[in-house]
């Protein structure tokens, strides 16, 4: 039984300017989509949807047995369309806690979906998220890979005090990579989205230095490996790569 009080909503579009029609390629016979639902599924944390704005994503994804729900088409963001989907799946406002992970990680694994959920055990936490330590030069550098910065409170847990592409922060000692996961409490999610996108926000292109600038607290569970994102046609070869040797 999983827990009425989460949701984990999956947003997906066919839009995506680099690999059209991304959530529906085919990765180890599976359309990328359900492999994420299945990640999903397979945490055990709660109700698991879709939130999609095409219909053939939606069949597919009802096909191998999933939930989808339909959202507008106009949505700025991922966090824009987790909303209209919450509102739409649970209106009575059951769920606590929605969940948003990314349709283009179909690598990571149940644990770490589970793990986002931690930081908010901590009643002043409105947001948490995950992020992995760097090991590389090319890592620190890169500016696709965005950064979290923030002051530990626990041996795997920091206090968000900012995300930037930039390498930072500067000098000796640990740097973390972001991975795009992210656990809202319903009542942050719903101030979240009625913010108007911040300075930081449109100069960094991130869309959490939104929230920090608001003031909503941020957390970051720390794991051990970032799961492969799939944005170019290398990534989607290197992911095919992984989940075959897996299968």
């Amino acid at each position: 039984m999983t827990d009425p009080r989460v949701l984990v909503l999956i947003p997906a579009r066919m839009a995506a300017t680099r690999l059209p029609g991304k959530p529906l390629l085919e990765l180890a016979g599976l359309p990328m989509i359900v492999h994420v639902l299945r990640r999903a599924e397979a945490s055990g944390i709660g109700r698991v949807a879709v939130a999609t704005d095409t219909a053939e994503i939606a069949a597919v994804v009802m096909a191998h047995g999933g939930e989808a729900v339909m959202t507008r088409s106009d949505h700025p963001s991922g966090s824009d369309r987790i909303f209209e989907a919450a509102s739409r799946l649970d209106p009575d406002c059951e769920a606590e806690i929605v969940v948003n992970l990314q349709g283009d990680f179909p690598t990571i694994t149940p644990g770490n979906i589970r793990d986002v959920l931690a930081p908010l055990a901590d009643a002043g936490v409105d947001i948490a998220t995950l992020a992995a330590e760097i090991h590389t030069e090319e890592e620190a550098t890169n500016p696709n890979v965005v950064k979290a910065v923030g002051s530990m409170v626990s041996p795997r847990r920091l206090r968000a005090l900012y995300f930037t592409r930039a390498t930072a922060p500067h000098g000796e000692g640990p740097r973390y990579h972001h991975i795009g996961l992210y656990a809202y409490r319903r009542k942050a999610l719903e101030r979240f989205v009625g913010l108007p996108p911040s300075p930081l926000e449109r100069q960094e292109k991130l869309e959490q230095l939104r929230a920090l600038e608001a003031g909503m607290r941020i957390d970051i569970g720390i794991v051990d490996s970032v799961p492969r994102g799939v944005d170019t046609a290398a990534d989607l070869e290197a992911t095919r790569r992984i989940l075959t040797s897996r299968s």
